[in-house]
């Protein structure tokens, strides 16, 4: 059984490699949900624990919803409350984290052009950190398998013409979907050339349902799609997603959870690939907390990327811990940030 809410498993001991490395955490969520709140008083109880955590980026997590008003505006109330935060973040003396310094909404892009009324409440409410869309995409034919999305939407000719609004607008797109849908990311990338699109979760390998116990055959799958995706100049990913039950391992279920050495050898494969095939000023690195929480810890998993990336030279580390992040997401990033409290 899955461990739950009152019966998670107990955190790997462990303490934080290179503290003083800059880091951009360019993926994570603040939410309210029923036996699960994750406000900016856990993310800081994290990302105090000794990682050098500069700036993050929220993405949406289709939560803090405007509870009145058309259906197509009700995810203005994320961005509301994301900014809230992060002016409460930085206002805070004992904070050094610029949390949610940029933030990535929500808006249904198969709403066509009529989406830009959308995307222009969201940078009214963040007129300085609001910086993408996310539209989840995800779907697989498995019943077994939580699709959000029908079959095909990033060819939707609708989903088009609302996707076409980011460039008006200098906005990028996160993209989430599963391992098996690549091909069609790189059908959108290819459309929209001047659209920056951040490949989340490196893309969502699946090891449950029809997959599991396939790891090879998905692996070798999910390669030709990275690859074939990394001919897009306008992609760059995230390297990170592996927490979630998606992903088909058991570190939900262990009574402690892993520690860094085995999760940089379960996910160094995948990441070494996305970095030889994209550079590393197109990969960065991603925590994916809360969502990946079950799995390790927050020290654990920027353990693990530091493990990983140990053979890279010092340049090409700042671009995947901080840099790449920053430029992407336009965060600027000045020394006195850069410097461990």
């Amino acid at each position: 059984m899955a461990a739950g809410p009152e019966n998670q498993p107990r955190p790997a001991a462990e303490a934080p490699l290179e503290p003083h490395l800059p880091i951009c955490d360019p993926h994570h969520h603040l939410r309210e949900r029923p036996n699960d709140r994750y406000f900016l008083e856990e993310f800081i109880q994290d990302t105090s624990t000794g990682h050098n955590i500069v700036a993050t980026v929220c993405v949406e997590n289709r939560a803090m919803y405007r509870k009145d008003g058309p259906e197509t505006m009700k995810p203005i109330g994320e961005t509301e409350f994301f900014d809230g935060v992060a002016a409460h973040a930085a206002s805070d003396p004992n904070n050094s984290t610029r949390v949610a310094a940029a933030i990535v909404g929500h808006a249904d892009l198969s709403l066509g052009e009529a989406v830009a009324k959308v995307l222009e409440a969201h940078l009214r409410a963040s007129p300085n950190r609001f910086r993408g869309i996310r539209h989840s995409t995800t779907w697989d034919e498995s019943e077994a398998i939580r699709s959000d999305a029908r079959p095909g939407l990033l060819a939707d000719n609708a989903f088009r013409r609302g996707f076409a609004c980011l460039q008006r607008y200098g906005l990028s797109f996160d993209a989430w979907l599963y391992h098996p849908q690549l091909s069609d990311l790189v059908g959108l990338a290819r459309a929209f050339p001047d659209v920056t699109i951040v490949l989340d979760h490196i893309g969502g390998p699946l090891g449950v349902g029809p997959y599991k116990g396939k790891r090879d055959e998905v692996f070798q799958a999910w390669r030709k799609g990275i690859a074939d995706l990394s001919t897009c100049a306008n992609v760059a990913v995230k390297l990170g997603g592996f927490g979630s039950t998606r992903s088909g391992y058991d570190w939900h279920e262990r009574a402690v959870q892993p520690a860094s050495a085995e999760l940089a050898d379960t996910m160094a494969p995948y990441f070494d690939f996305c970095i030889e095939q994209f550079g590393v000023h197109r990969c960065m690195f991603e925590s994916n907390f809360p969502v990946d929480k079950a799995s390790y810890s927050y020290v654990a998993i920027w353990n693990a990327f530091k493990r990983i990336s140990e053979g890279y030279s010092a340049a090409e580390r700042k671009a995947l811990f901080q840099d790449t992040a920053a430029r992407v997401y336009r965060i600027a990033v000045t020394g006195e940030h850069q410097q461990a409290s």
